[in-house]
């Protein structure tokens, strides 16, 4: 850190390192990253906090169909808006250094739609019309038998819903889900 012009001090930067999966390089490098998305508003101004708009305009957010969704529940005022803090959280979940449980954890809230600590038919219909997008929109139809599909394989104690030990259980058996889950900082 040396002679940089970093607006952190030595030891916010060994706190951030101790409560990440990041370097204090890497913290300093995610710096540059939010204050690039707002230098007007981040300046010399470390406790910034930028509307969702500005996080979005992150490039891998901006293309992902849970962008929305992903900065609200890293958003530590749980509207989207987000300071440093809560913007390193987010890089920090989705690194290559997040294990799969902490993955898991965020996933499942990301996916919660309406909040209730279980994701149902909701909050299911909702993921499976983000992932297909306006171009391939199902059918009813193809939407609920898809819903169900998902139930049947997931849903192990057959309240119509999947719990968080459930989703775990789906995230155990799939071998891709920490390379998908990732955003590159």
């Amino acid at each position: 850190m040396g002679q940089g012009k970093s607006q952190f001090t030595e030891e916010e930067l060994q706190d951030y390192e101790d409560l990440t999966y990041f370097t204090k390089k890497e913290v300093l490098y995610a710096h540059q990253k939010f204050k690039a998305l707002a230098p007007e508003k981040v300046g010399h101004n470390k406790n910034a906090k930028l509307p969702m708009a500005k996080i979005l305009q992150y490039p891998e957010l901006r293309v992902n169909p849970f962008r929305d969704r992903i900065c609200k529940v890293f958003s530590s005022s749980n509207d989207g808006d987000c300071t440093f803090e809560d913007f390193l959280d987010m890089m920090s979940v989705f690194s290559e250094m997040a294990p799969k449980a902490v993955k898991a954890e965020h996933a499942f809230r990301i996916f919660d739609f309406d909040g209730d600590d279980m994701i149902g038919v909701s909050d299911l219909s909702e993921v499976i019309d983000r992932l297909c997008g306006t171009d391939q929109k199902l059918s009813d139809t193809e939407r609920q038998q898809l819903v169900q599909n998902v139930l049947e394989e997931a849903d192990l104690d057959d309240d119509g819903a999947l719990s968080f030990a459930e989703f775990e259980h789906i995230i155990d058996k799939s071998s891709d889900f920490c390379q998908s889950f990732r955003i590159r900082l």
